[in-house]
């Protein structure tokens, strides 16, 4: 890889992997609604000006927007206010790792979608990895266990939401022709609208006026949600899906530091243990097996091509699956990566 990508790749990972720590100062002194609400207001704002001064525009078709409804409800509004709720009391490491778990939840949407028809074993042995992982970060059986029963709840609860969404994204918003970044504004814009709608039922609490939780807010909508959306698209479109893919376990790598150095959060090793076997899962569910016809000089060639082959997948995002096209293309890719961008997460 070239300089430029690792410098990407790095910016992304590190950018990513902070969200978990700004959530967490950010709910010092704000509410889990107040400050998603902030977040998906000020990344809309910059993902569509963005977009608008590259001279993109938003889909009008009320098909489209239906489907950016849903994808917002699932993939932004409720996984991200079930993880700033889940921080309150919970550790941020924990919730980057039990993050790195969506893959699994990716799977069986789309097995429900239809998307995928049958499980192959490595697949089958990522979903048991996973959740054996999951159920070790969580230890209901240890009363030392890294977080409260709620916060462990609200994390696994926002990765079953955020993974159905790739699954969701991948069948109905990807292949449509909308330039991805407007996809992502889109959905982020419709997100917000979500959470405006929330606001007066779960949003009234008194803000405590801090200047670490103000700033922490500023960068995840500015950041975090706003200009990481732009730099996972041109990691997508410069260096390849399969490149962009790592992002999912730097970032996990990232969060599980910050939270130790930054905010002295302990971890036992069942969340090491967990850790581990969440990232090791996410492999699994990743692989692709090469089919027996193709030759290595073809999948040299289309990954030359900008396209990874044998997948359609968003991997940049944290998921799994493969839209019913099967075709691999890298701006197909983007489309579902970057519309699900802020997740990260």
């Amino acid at each position: 890889m070239s300089k430029a990508t690792y410098t990407r790749l790095a910016a992304l990972s590190l950018i990513w992997g902070s969200v978990f720590l700004w959530i967490k100062i950010a709910g010092y002194g704000f509410s889990p609604v107040q400050m998603v609400l902030i977040r998906l207001a000020l990344g809309a704002v910059v993902i569509l000006a963005i977009g608008y001064a590259k001279g993109l525009r938003l889909p009008r078709e009320a098909a489209t927007w239906g489907h950016l409804t849903v994808a917002a409800l699932l993939g932004n509004a409720v996984p991200w206010t079930l993880y700033a709720e889940g921080e309150i009391a919970g550790s941020s490491s924990v919730a980057a790792v039990v993050n790195g778990s969506a893959p699994i939840w990716t799977l069986a949407a789309a097995l429900l979608l239809g998307q995928e028809k049958k499980v192959s074993g490595f697949k089958a042995g990522g979903v048991l990895l996973g959740l054996g992982g999951t159920a070790l970060i969580a230890s209901p059986w240890n009363s030392t266990s890294a977080g409260t029963g709620w916060s462990i709840l609200c994390f696994v609860l926002g990765s079953i939401s955020f993974g159905a969404s790739f699954a969701y994204m991948g069948k109905y918003l990807v292949g449509r022709g909308v330039p991805p970044l407007m996809l992502a504004g889109g959905q982020l814009g419709a997100a917000t609208v979500l959470l405006l709608v929330a606001f007066p039922f779960l949003g009234l609490q008194t803000v405590t006026w801090r200047t670490d939780s103000v700033i922490s807010v500023l960068v995840l909508g500015v950041v975090c949600t706003g200009f990481a959306a732009l730099l996972n698209f041109e990691l997508i479109i410069k260096d390849g899906p399969t490149v962009a893919s790592t992002v999912t376990y730097l970032m996990t790598a990232v969060a599980v530091v910050l939270g130790a150095v930054v905010l002295s959060e302990p971890l036992g090793w069942t969340v090491w243990l967990g850790a581990v076997a969440v990232l090791a899962a996410t492999g699994l569910l990743r692989r692709k097996p090469r089919p027996a016809s193709e030759p290595a000089a073809g999948a040299a060639a289309g990954a030359a091509a900008g396209a990874e082959p044998g997948t359609g997948s968003a991997p940049a995002s944290g998921t799994g699956s493969a839209p019913a096209s099967g075709t691999g293309s890298a701006s197909k890719s983007g489309a579902a990566s970057v519309s699900s961008a802020a997740a990260a997460e």
